[in-house]
């Protein structure tokens, strides 16, 4: 399974949001172990750096996207996708464009916390815990037993 984190997952985890830390967690911890292929809208990328930066200083910043990047795929936000989302029916321009690099990357969802925010999504999107679900709902289906 491959899906595109949300910015909101990432800066869960990056800053141990209470209470939506331990879903988001675990939906990097299942990449790490090679459980599905995850990725980033390269917008997500910027966003996380900016932030942590801002908080925590460059070299902080820096280590946290290389973290990341050992875990994540990027997908690629290009003048075709920018000119998709804006093209298309999403209320907000942020999520058109997570939409449209996630399904241009070849992804099969979208992990968020605000489901109702991809409404006009032709990809599956779940929330954290609805993720994690799905996840070991197809890999019991494969006869894959989690270690």
């Amino acid at each position: 399974m491959n899906a595109v984190l949300d910015t909101n997952v990432i800066v869960d985890v990056q800053t141990g949001r209470v209470p939506f830390f331990a879903d988001s967690a675990r939906v990097l911890d299942r990449a790490e172990k090679g459980e599905y292929v995850a990725w980033l809208c390269a917008t997500t990328v910027t966003t996380l750096f900016y932030l942590v930066r801002r908080s925590h200083g460059t070299e902080v910043a820096v280590e946290k996207l290389r973290d990341l990047m050992a875990i994540c795929e990027v997908a690629p936000v290009n003048r075709p996708i920018v000119e998709s989302a804006l093209a298309g029916d999403f209320s907000d321009f942020e999520d058109a464009v997570l939409h449209e690099a996630a399904a241009t990357a070849g992804a099969d969802c979208i992990v968020t916390r605000n489901v109702s925010d991809f409404r006009r999504a032709t990809l599956m999107v779940f929330t954290p815990a609805q993720f994690l679900e799905a996840l070991a709902r197809e890999r019991r289906e494969r006869g894959i037993i989690r270690t």
